[in-house]
């Protein structure tokens, strides 16, 4: 009868303190192994990730190299209708309300506390300081020439100066401590855009404001009616009574040699800016203000070719 085999029991490894446990996991000195692992093993995974994010990084670096290929940095791919900003440029203007009140239009302030109007007049600062200092602008000092409507910038961009601005300057508060505040407006950059002119003074819209219909007829200069034209109005009959005079500064309207945007080094946008000599003080005044070409839509919804503002001063 065949001798019968002595049964083998697996015996646990002794029960270890957390302490002890740690210490083993730290550095086993019987297997030589650290965190786990030995030393060959630690090298076998340390290659693997370094040989897998340097593919990684590599075939990144290489769709970002055949993408930049397919792109100008100055000009768009897609352009105007063919682009998700379109053709239909919008109007904006400053200063705007602080951005806890992201929502808000409104402008509102004391014209006899220059604490509480700083505010503003800080905003306009902060928004003309690339017009005070062209320098700022990339390029700008070596192709910014002086336009008018006899000479065009050619493969140059024209100059926007500051000294035009009369009281709508930073000197002059703005003219916000007279309770007669400027407001600036800019039309929105297209690239490759070009406005078609009200240049026939026959053939204004009905809708056009009476007074910029009078304005654009006493246009002598017949270059001058290149023009984006400028209209601010009051929306209700009780804000065309409170608005009061209006002044545009230093024409009415975006000169005609400063299209199109091209994205050209050190291209500042022309600016218009609005001065309200003497709104009522005290009541909430709506204000829309337009620009006019025959390719300019107006649609306030989608803030096309109009902006909407209020204007409160106490």
């Amino acid at each position: 009868m065949a001798e019968k085999k002595a049964e083998q029991y697996y015996t646990p490894p002794p029960k270890l303190g957390k302490w002890e446990g740690f210490r083993i996991f730290i550095w086993n000195s019987e297997t030589h192994q650290f965190l786990g692992r030995t030393g060959a093993s630690w090298g076998k995974i340390i290659l693997f990730y370094i040989l897998f994010y340097s593919g990684l990084i590599g075939f990144f670096l290489a769709m970002i190299a055949v993408f930049y290929q397919t792109i100008d940095l100055r000009i768009p791919k897609w352009q105007q209708d063919k682009s998700v900003i379109g053709n239909n440029p919008g109007l904006g203007f400053r200063p705007m309300p602080p951005e806890s009140n992201v929502e808000s239009t409104l402008i509102w302030y004391r014209g006899n506390d220059e604490r509480n109007y700083k505010y503003w007049t800080d905003e306009l600062d902060k928004f003309l300081q690339v017009y005070k200092n062209p320098g700022t602008v990339p390029g700008d000092g070596k192709n910014t020439v002086h336009c008018d409507f006899e000479n065009y910038p050619g493969d140059k961009v024209c100059y926007v100066d500051p000294k035009e601005w009369s009281y709508c300057s930073s000197e002059n508060h703005y003219s916000y401590h007279r309770s007669a505040p400027c407001i600036f407006l800019k039309l929105n950059k297209i690239y490759g855009w070009v406005p078609e002119y009200y240049n026939d003074t026959n053939s204004l819209p009905e809708n056009m404001p009476k007074d910029l219909k009078d304005h654009i007829q006493t246009v002598e200069n017949p270059h001058a009616l290149n023009t984006v034209w400028v209209s601010c109005e009051g929306e209700n009959p009780a804000d065309v009574e409170n608005i009061g005079p209006i002044q545009y500064i230093p024409r009415r309207g975006f000169p005609g040699f400063f299209f199109p945007f091209k994205n050209k080094e050190g291209y500042l946008s022309p600016l218009v800016a609005v001065w309200f000599e003497r709104p009522t003080t005290g009541v909430l005044i709506n204000i829309e203000c337009k620009a006019w070409a025959h390719n300019i839509r107006h649609d306030r919804a989608e803030r096309r070719g109009s902006v909407h503002f209020e204007l409160m001063i106490d």
